[in-house]
């Protein structure tokens, strides 16, 4: 039975999909939350790359990460979404861009400096610090492995990705500077959690609307870099 559509009298209708010949049911299902979900119709109306671009907004607008003139780096960027954030609630430019950085193609935004290349090669720090001109005020990420589909194996390897971005963002962060990063429920961020809270002044757990309710992912929110171990 259709529901209605929020007091506008008309009848939301949910999109079913059948699973093809050719499909997994697996996809199926994908498929059919894409085609119902509120936050990628209005991602495709208002312009953003990628639903995620509202998990970014609802953080900063809790958190306040992403004021003006603060400069960002964007790790697993592809295919934007954040980025886009990014350079609007900071006003990036050419001369202070926003640093991306996948593996993955990503089309070119105005005021993102894109580096095509893995997070985890051992020069890309490097090329990340040469791009940024400078310490960054702010480094997120929305890196998340690819999923084997044992929920306990993603986790980890996810956990392994957020461990080596934070082990990147305390070597460029300014003091003062937050870090925010996806993790996955399953147990293993506690080390992570312990190491955030000695380096920053207070971390932060959070779970946006936009991130969907049957998923395991959540966003640690780490402020107030304390500087350099001594």
């Amino acid at each position: 039975m259709a529901e209605k559509d929020g007091g506008s009298g008309r009848r939301a209708l949910k999109v079913k999909v059948k699973t093809a010949k050719r499909r997994k049911a697996s996809s199926t299902r994908w498929l059919e939350r894409q085609l119902n979900d509120p936050y990628v119709a209005r991602a495709q109306a208002e312009g953003y790359r990628a639903r995620s671009a509202y998990k970014l907004m609802e953080l900063d607008d809790r958190y306040h990460v992403l004021a003006p003139g603060r400069r960002v780096i964007d790790l697993g960027a592809a295919p934007g979404g954040w980025s886009q954030v990014a350079v609007e609630r900071t006003q990036a430019t050419a001369e202070r861009p926003v640093v991306a950085i996948d593996y993955l193609d990503m089309a070119p935004l105005p005021g993102v400096v894109m580096l095509k290349q893995d997070f985890l090669d051992a020069d890309a720090p490097d090329a990340i610090r040469a791009a940024l001109g400078g310490p960054a005020d702010l480094v997120m990420s929305d890196m998340a492995a690819p999923t084997t589909g044992h929920r306990q194996t993603d986790h980890l390897r996810t956990i392994a990705l957020c461990e080596a971005a934070a082990d990147f963002a305390v070597t460029v962060l300014k003091p003062g500077g937050d870090f925010l990063t996806k993790v996955f429920q399953g147990g293993a961020e506690g080390e992570l959690l312990a190491r955030l809270k000695r380096a920053f002044t207070v971390v932060h757990h959070a779970k946006p609307p936009a991130s969907r309710s049957q998923s395991a992912e959540l966003y640690l929110v780490a402020k107030g870099f304390r500087g350099p171990a001594q």
